[in-house]
């Protein structure tokens, strides 16, 4: 009896699988959500349409049944997946099907404070309208404002100022926004204009790190000429 080559049947288990989960869908889209298994279906199948940004997809699945706010093995939600991946529509359609923007995962990211952190300008917005709570923080003990002012992330920092959030808070390493936008940056352009907008949002330009260290003095020590010269104009001692 002739034996296929090992790769002939790997080949042919990968079409089987593919077709099984063909038929799955098909009879699944015919007949409703099955007892266990669908529900189960339904649950990762939201988790690959919130990661691929397919808004369609997740009405769908949440019309099904699928819970808004299921949690992966990482605490994670659909929406804060889908704001890893910065995908605004599927972001949309979970907030709008009641997704909380402030369910925080395993490492305390929530959808709010990760869109905030890394600049995800829309989907911060949209968190901003549906409840985001501004005085929330990450696991550094940091509200959304402080990474977005150390990462540069300019048009984010100016709406979080405008939100309300406080630009005073200081997280666990003893950092302000203002501290975080000058220890923790190249005090290129992007920097200079955060460090203004943290001015004009009545940050204290004297407000030192938990070691005593004035904002003044880290920008003097690091050569940033442009920032210090901004924070004197503002009262920097």
């Amino acid at each position: 009896m002739r034996v296929a080559p090992p790769g002939r049947i790997a080949a042919a288990r990968q079409v089987m699988r593919r077709l099984s989960a063909i038929l799955f869908a098909f009879f699944l889209g015919l007949s409703g959500p099955l007892p266990g298994q669908a529900q189960t279906m339904h649950e990762t199948a939201l988790f690959t349409a919130a990661a691929d940004g397919d808004a369609s997809a997740i009405r769908t699945l949440l019309a099904r049944g699928a819970p808004v706010d299921l949690r992966d093995a990482k605490g994670r939600t659909p929406l804060l997946v889908a704001t890893h991946a910065d995908r605004v529509e599927a972001a949309r359609a979970l907030i709008e099907a009641g997704a909380d923007v402030n369910a925080r995962d395993a490492i305390h990211d929530s959808p709010y404070l990760y869109a905030g952190a890394r600049g995800h300008l829309e989907i911060l917005e949209l968190s901003l309208a549906h409840g985001a709570d501004l005085a929330s923080t990450n696991r550094f003990g940091g509200t959304a404002l402080i990474p977005a002012a150390e990462r540069g992330h300019v048009e984010t920092v100016r709406r979080l100022i405008e939100a309300g959030v406080d630009v005073d808070h200081v997280n666990r390493l003893g950092w302000t926004a203002l501290l975080e936008a000058i220890i923790l940056s190249d005090g290129g352009p992007r920097q200079q204009q955060i460090v203004d907008l943290l001015i004009a949002g009545g940050a204290d330009v004297n407000l030192p790190d938990g070691e005593g260290v004035s904002p003044l003095a880290h920008a003097r020590r690091m050569g940033f000429d442009a920032i210090a010269a901004r924070l004197v104009a503002a009262g920097a001692r």
